[in-house]
C-alpha cells in the first residue's frame, strides 16, 4: 500500500461509485460496531441474570440499560466538539478505541465486580470514536456530490455486518453454559483491537481528513491542549461510574446536557453569518428532534424486547431451534444487509420517474412503518399459549417491518447531517445527531421500565400482557409522529433549500 499522504482534492476526485478510503472506514466501523452491538445485546440480560450477572430486577435493568446507552450517545456530542476544536477526527478515534478496549478487558476480567468501572471506560471511548468516523465519511465527497448517499448506504451496511456478528457471537458466548459473560466481553475487546489496527494501517490514505484543526498553533501548545482533553476525559470516569450506579443521577445529567447542547447549538447558529446556512441548521435541528422519538421506540430492542425475548418467546424459528435473544439482537441487522440495497434501488427507480419522496417524507414514512412494526409486536399476544409463551416467527416478522422503518430514516440521517452542516460545525452536528440518540436511549429505558412488571414474581403470562400493552401504546405514538412530520414537511423542505 502506498503510504504517501494524499491531498483532499486527490481523494475527492475518485473514479467509480465509492472512494477506496470508504472501504477502509467501512472495516474500522464494522469491528467497532461488533464491539458496541455485542455489548448492547448482552447488557440487559447480563444485568437481570440472578445467578451470574448483576442480579437486578427487570425494571432496574431497563433503567440502567437506558442510562448506559444515553451516556454513550451523550459523550458522542462531547467527543464531536473536542474533535472539531482540538484533536481532529483521527486522534479522537484512536484515543476512543484504546479506552474502549481497556473498558471491555476490565469487565471481562471480573464482570460482576468491575462492570461499572469497565462500562464507564467504554462510554468515554465510544464518545470519542463514534461521531468522528461518520464525519470522515462525509469529507470523502465534494459538496453536492450525488454519490454521497450511496457512500453512506455502504457505510451503513458495514455498521450492520458488525452488529450482526457482534449480536450473535456475544449473546451466544454470554448465555452459553460452556463459556459465560467474561467471554462475551473479551470478544468485544478483541475485535476492537482488529478495528484499531485496520485504522492505523490505512489512516495515511485519508490525507488531511481528520487532522488536528490546530494547524496554526505551535506544536507545544497543540500538545498541551490535546493532553488536557485526554486527562479531562479520564477524570470524568468516577463521575460516570456514580451516575450509572445510581440512575437518579442520570436523570439530573440528562436534564442538564440537553438544554446546554441546545443553547450551544443556538449560539453557533446565531454566530453563523450566512443566512442560508442558518436555515439549514434549523432544518437539521428538526430532524434531530424527531429522531429522539424514533430511537426511543427503536431502542426497545436492547431493553424491553430483550427481556420479552428471554421470558415470552419460544425457541422455534421456522424449522430449527435458536436462542430468542440471538434473533432479537441480529435479525434487524441481517434484514438491513439484505434489504438495504433493494430499498436503495427502489429510491433510484422512483427518482428516475421523478416520484421519489423527499427526505422529510421518508422520515415520516419511517414513523408510519414503525407504528406497524409495534402493532405486530403487540399482536404476538394472540399467538401465545396458556403459559404466556408466544411465537418467535411473528416476533421476527415484526423486526422485518422495523427494518424498513429504519431504512427510511437512519442512513439518510447520517448523510443529511453532513449535507446541512457547515464544515466548521460538522463534528458538533454529528454529535447532536448522536445526542438525540442519547435521549432516545434514555427514553427507551424509561418506557421499557414502565412495561416491566413491578412484581418480580409475576407470571410469564402477566409479563406478556405488560410488554404487549406497552408496544400497542408505542404503535399509536409512532403513528401520530409520522402524520405530524408529513404535514409539516413543506416548511422543513423550505428551510433545507437546495439540499435534497
Amino acid at each position: 500500500m502506498n503510504t504517501a499522504k494524499l491531498s483532499l482534492e486527490e481523494i475527492q476526485n475518485f473514479e467509480g461509485k465509492y472512494p477506496k478510503q470508504l472501504w477502509y472506514l467501512f472495516l474500522v466501523e464494522m469491528w467497532e460496531r461488533f464491539c458496541f452491538y455485542g455489548m448492547r445485546g448482552v447488557l440487559t440480560i447480563f444485568m437481570a441474570d440472578q445467578l451470574l450477572g448483576l442480579s437486578l430486577s427487570d425494571k432496574e435493568a431497563n433503567l440502567k440499560y437506558g442510562a448506559i446507552q444515553a451516556f454513550v450517545y451523550a459523550f458522542t456530542f462531547i467527543g464531536g466538539i473536542f474533535a472539531d476544536k482540538i484533536l481532529g477526527f483521527k486522534k479522537s478515534l484512536f484515543f476512543g478505541g484504546i479506552v474502549m478496549i481497556a473498558g471491555n478487558l476490565i469487565i471481562a476480567f471480573s464482570p460482576q465486580d468491575l462492570f461499572y468501572l469497565g462500562i464507564a471506560l467504554t462510554i468515554i471511548g465510544t464518545g470519542f470514536f463514534k461521531p468522528n468516523i461518520s464525519s470522515m465519511v462525509g469529507e470523502l465527497y465534494k459538496e453536492g456530490d450525488s454519490r454521497r448517499d450511496a457512500g453512506f448506504g455502504l457505510f451503513y451496511s458495514g455498521i450492520n455486518i458488525g452488529a450482526l456478528l457482534g449480536g450473535a457471537v456475544c449473546v451466544y458466548l454470554g448465555t452459553s453454559t460452556d463459556y459465560g459473560w467474561s467471554y462475551a466481553f473479551m470478544a468485544a475487546a478483541i475485535v476492537m483491537v482488529f478495528g484499531l489496527i485496520t485504522f492505523m494501517i490505512t489512516k495515511n490514505s485519508l490525507g488531511p481528513i481528520g487532522d488536528s484543526p490546530l494547524v496554526d498553533s505551535t506544536p507545544s501548545k497543540r500538545t498541551t491542549q490535546e493532553i488536557a482533553v485526554y486527562i479531562g476525559a479520564l477524570l470524568s470516569i468516577p463521575l460516570i461510574y456514580i451516575m450509572i450506579k445510581n440512575t437518579d443521577y442520570t436523570d439530573y445529567f440528562m436534564y442538564t446536557i440537553g438544554p446546554l447542547a441546545v443553547l450551544y447549538f443556538l449560539y453557533e447558529t446565531f454566530k453563523e453569518k450566512d443566512n442560508a446556512a442558518k436555515k439549514k441548521l434549523y432544518a437539521a435541528f428538526i430532524f434531530i428532534l424527531f429522531s429522539v422519538i424514533f430511537w426511543a421506540f427503536f431502542e426497545q430492542s436492547g431493553g424491553s424486547l430483550a427481556l420479552f425475548a428471554k421470558y415470552n418467546l419460544s425457541d422455534e424459528l421456522l424449522f430449527f431451534n435458536i436462542n430468542p435473544n440471538i434473533v432479537n439482537n441480529t435479525s434487524n441487522s441481517l434484514f438491513v444487509i439484505i434489504f438495504s440495497p433493494i430499498v436503495g434501488l427502489l429510491w433510484l427507480g422512483m427518482a428516475k420517474r421523478k416520484i421519489e419522496p423527499n427526505t422529510v417524507i421518508k422520515f415520516g414514512i419511517g414513523f408510519l412503518i414503525l407504528a406497524a412494526a409495534f402493532y405486530v409486536f403487540y399482536y404476538t399476544r394472540f399467538f401465545a399459549n396458556v403459559e404466556g409463551v408466544t411465537s418467535l416467527n411473528v416476533f421476527t416478522v415484526a423486526y422485518l417491518v422495523v427494518t424498513f422503518a429504519e431504512l427510511c430514516l437512519s442512513p439518510i440521517g447520517l448523510s443529511i447531517m453532513t449535507k446541512l452542516s457547515p464544515k466548521r460545525l460538522s463534528g458538533m452536528m454529528m454529535g447532536m445527531w448522536f445526542l438525540a440518540s442519547a435521549y432516545g436511549q434514555y427514553a427507551a429505558g424509561l418506557l421499557g421500565a414502565g412495561m416491566s412488571s413491578p412484581d418480580e414474581n409475576a407470571s410469564v403470562h402477566e409479563k406478556l400482557i405488560g410488554f404487549t400493552d406497552g408496544y400497542y401504546q408505542l404503535a399509536i405514538y409512532a403513528l401520530i409522529a409520522g402524520v405530524i412530520l408529513i404535514v409539516i414537511s413543506p416548511l422543513i423542505k423550505k428551510l433545507m433549500q437546495e439540499v435534497k
